[in-house]
């Protein structure tokens, strides 16, 4: 299927009319006290964001936010409501088409319902066995059933929450499904298939 649905890229006459889409985003942001809170990406365009958070500072506040699969924005909380904010983006030109590039893509797959990224190899590294590390500090050794450069399935007794971020060997990610042995997950950042081969192909 064509995955050709939206287009977000604005011209330069347009930049004050960005459209703003519907995308499953997690992170954290850090405010002007240099404080750091979790967040959910609510929608968002090159030019704004609105966030699920339990703390969102206040009107006029700078804030910088780190999103995965985005990176790093900076911003202006521009308006407060019952679970969240919403802040502009500060950002040139050339930042805000990378935006828009990864907004169309995080959109389209949205529509299509992928929560992970079938579109790269799964393969089952030589040396299955690794550690998943959770946020408060647990770690629960696993085995990974298979993997790809977007995500990977795991064989683990545990069950971590959906959204969940966790951290494979050295590869940060979310839990995105619960199956009957184990969990996916699907990786903050798209890996080089040279850096999976260090992370899970070396000797242990």
């Amino acid at each position: 299927m064509a995955l050709a649905a939206i287009n977000l890229a604005p011209s330069r006459a347009e930049r004050r009319n960005f459209q703003r889409v519907r995308v499953k985003v997690y992170g954290r942001y850090m405010l002007e006290d240099r404080s750091e809170h979790p967040c959910q990406v609510i929608d968002m365009s090159p030019g704004d964001v609105a966030f699920r958070a339990d703390r969102p500072g206040g009107l006029g506040e700078k804030v910088i936010a780190y999103l995965d699969h985005i990176g790093r924005v900076e911003g202006v909380v521009t308006r407060l409501f019952r679970d969240g904010f919403a802040m502009t983006i500060v950002a040139s030109d050339r930042k805000r088409d990378k935006l828009a590039a990864q907004l169309t893509w995080l959109a389209n797959r949205h529509e299509l319902d992928l929560p992970e990224d079938r579109r790269h190899e799964r393969v089952t590294p030589r040396n299955p066995m690794s550690v998943l590390h959770l946020e408060d500090g647990q770690q629960h050794r696993c085995r990974i059933i298979d993997l790809s450069l977007s995500g990977a399935a795991v064989e683990i007794e545990a069950k971590p929450a959906i959204g969940l971020a966790v951290t494979l060997g050295n590869m940060r990610g979310r839990v995105v499904r619960h199956f009957e042995d184990g969990i996916a997950i699907e990786f903050a950042v798209l890996q080089r298939q040279e850096t999976l081969a260090a992370e899970f192909d070396g000797p242990r």
